[in-house]
């Protein structure tokens, strides 16, 4: 997992004081882990799979040990970061989030789609934008915050997490359920007949997020970042994952993040 990595031997200035408490604490949101119901341990789930990969490895590299807290949702990532009660997150880039934290440059980028049950009419992105069509929605992700910019006609039906929103599909409450491709890849299993639909509505780049007080530590991950993509350990961990609908985000000097 850290091949084409060096493991650090003498602590890099920029995070001496991270690596002598000994750990790296990084925060997931739903549904990016999951929880063993007998021991309360955090493990990585779905895209969070590929994010506790890249997380190690840092580690690995800083000599220090990875502590994984779960959250509910990106905004309470946020504030853990900003309080420094966390280390490090891993979230979609966009400019509201930007005045608040650092971000790295991005380390993968995934489409937006929609995820329709079986015998829905619902075939592009356009027919999902009609009048008396309900979107199910995660409050406060990339996705919806994406989907806010250009839904003109359908009603947004909000839930506080991924798993209810695709409830509100799963009991006819819903027509459709707005959110990432890996995520409703993951989905459709569970609901027989589903199609996700092949055209998209936007696009996240997702970066590793850091406090704004922490530029050592966003400078030494930044780096990090671009080594992990060019050494193939990012591409690595997507494939270990079986993650479908995502993909190695562009060096940060390239034109093509889109």
């Amino acid at each position: 997992m850290q091949k084409g990595l060096d493991v650090q031997q003498t602590p890099d200035p920029r995070v001496a004081d991270l690596v002598r408490t000994g750990k790296l604490r990084v925060a997931l949101f739903l549904p990016q882990y999951s929880k063993d119901a007998v021991t309360d341990e955090i493990r990585g789930h779905l895209l969070g799979t590929v994010f506790e990969q890249i997380a190690y490895a840092l580690a690995a590299r800083l000599g220090v040990e990875v502590q994984l807290v779960g959250y509910p949702n990106p905004p309470t990532v946020m504030q853990c970061i900003k309080a420094g009660a966390c280390d490090l997150g891993f979230l979609g880039i966009n400019p509201s989030r930007a005045a608040e934290i650092g971000f790295t440059p991005p380390l993968v980028l995934y489409p937006f789609t929609y995820l329709v049950p079986a015998g829905s009419s619902i075939r592009s992105v356009s027919d999902a934008d009609r009048r008396g069509i309900r979107v199910a929605v995660a409050a406060n992700h990339e996705s919806t915050l994406a989907l806010d910019r250009i839904l003109k006609h359908a009603e947004q039906v909000g839930a506080e997490t991924p798993d209810a929103a695709f409830e509100l599909l799963d009991t006819g409450h819903a027509d459709a359920f707005a959110a990432a491709l890996p995520m409703l890849l993951a989905y459709s299993m569970k609901l027989p007949g589903s199609r996700v639909l092949e055209e998209h509505y936007g696009a996240n780049l997702l970066a590793i997020a850091v406090s704004k007080d922490q530029s050592g530590w966003l400078a030494y991950v930044s780096e990090f970042v671009e080594e992990a993509k060019a050494s193939g350990l990012v591409q690595r961990a997507i494939e270990r994952a079986g993650q479908a609908g995502i993909r190695v985000a562009p060096p940060a000097n390239s034109a093509a993040q889109t």
